[in-house]
């Protein structure tokens, strides 16, 4: 049963959730990551972009970038990299950031008591220190994107193949005839694979995602699993295809007949954020759902795209959102006339599957429909 979510899911720990500017969270390097920048020219400075900003509880990195950058998603093309000191990418509520000047473009870096002198000296490595240790909590690092945004999303959902469900274990009762998925509940799973003390999710089937190929013919390109509950395997029935769970954790949902049963898998949110280099990801993307809502998104929602790992989608990748405009009357011809299309918003992969991936909408300026188009954001911003 491994292998129904391996592959499409991260099985990452939930405890580190500090987010590096650069590199960080122990991975050493993100090359596979970071495509070249085709960017020639400096990152654009907000006309605003302040010269001190002190780093407040409740910032995300996209918010700061966004104070200083006109395209956010630049914003390591101008951090300053401190080598001396360990975890030198995370930055902390109360911590001053500066913007500076080097080579004659835009450089922010944490103040250490030295200004701007003092950043760029230790961005070019051209004072000698020994490597410093700053005890934080990682929970307390800024993080890319709200956490509470997108956790649901992150930590108690996926999208699997559809045949991949065949002969999954599910909920066929509970021992009191009720289920609530209180904690401390005993249910019934039947199907064979669950193991004593194993630690499952019990997950409910959401709408499939269904689209239509060239020639009309309509196929599923992934099932949605939301868990509604955490459980323990406790004991076999003497049936030999029947087990017992305790019920841990509920989600605030009852637990149904028919609910499946499948190993937890923890992930964590994309690190950094970065433009999609230039074909790199299959053209004509769309937005395919807003998840938790049957209407429109805006900034802060969550939405699935049709793009993943196999069409090139990666964690922390950024997108512009192009949406077409109203078909209006024309006052003179009175024929309908279709509004041109306009960027309305951006972004950002923060899990991926095989067929479909999950985004977070970073901004938005108007609200953004089913169908909506996304795009690698030019070279030029």
């Amino acid at each position: 049963m491994k292998k129904v979510l391996q592959g499409s899911v991260l099985g990452l720990k939930k405890h580190a959730l500090a987010m590096a500017l650069g590199v960080g969270l122990g991975l050493g390097s993100l090359s596979m990551l970071h495509a070249a920048s085709p960017n020639v020219s400096p990152p654009s400075l907000k006309a605003s972009a302040p010269h001190v900003y002190v780093v407040r509880k409740g910032d995300t990195l996209w918010d700061i970038a966004g104070k200083f950058l006109k395209s956010p998603w630049r914003w390591r093309e101008i951090w300053a990299s401190n080598p001396h000191v360990k975890n030198p990418h995370w930055i902390y509520p109360g911590d001053r950031l500066l913007l500076c000047s080097f080579n004659d473009k835009p450089l922010i870096g944490r103040d250490e008591g030295d200004g701007c002198e003092g950043i760029i000296r230790r961005h070019t490595g051209s004072i000698n220190l020994k490597p410093q240790v700053r005890v934080e909590s990682l929970d307390s690092a800024i993080p890319v994107i709200r956490l509470s945004d997108i956790e649901v999303w992150l930590y108690r959902a996926n999208i699997v193949a559809p045949d991949s469900l065949t002969n999954t274990p599910y909920i066929v009762g509970a021992a009191d005839n009720r289920l609530l998925g209180g904690s401390g509940q005993k249910v019934y799973a039947r199907g064979n694979g669950l193991a004593i003390g194993q630690k499952y999710g019990i997950y409910r089937e959401a709408e499939p995602y269904l689209f239509k190929d060239i020639n009309g013919k309509e196929y599923n390109a992934g099932t949605e699993l939301i868990e509604v509950a955490s459980a323990i395997s406790t004991t076999e029935n003497d049936s030999g295809d029947m087990t017992t769970l305790e019920v841990t954790k509920s989600y605030n949902q009852e637990i149904r007949r028919g609910d499946l049963i499948l190993p937890e898998y923890e992930n964590e949110l994309p690190s950094i954020f970065y433009p999609t280099a230039q074909h790199e990801v299959k053209d004509g993307a769309k937005i395919v759902r807003v998840l938790g809502s049957i209407g429109e998104a805006a900034k802060r929602s969550v939405v699935t795209i049709d793009r993943g790992v196999l069409e090139g989608a990666q964690t922390g990748q950024v997108f512009n959102i192009y949406q077409q405009g109203e078909v209006v009357q024309d006052v003179k011809t009175k024929k309908p006339i279709a509004l041109p299309q306009e960027q309305i918003g951006s972004l950002m992969i923060f899990k991926t599957f095989d067929h479909l991936s999950y985004a977070y909408v970073l901004d938005s300026t108007i609200p953004i429909k089913v169908g909506a188009s996304i795009q690698s954001p030019l070279a030029s911003e």
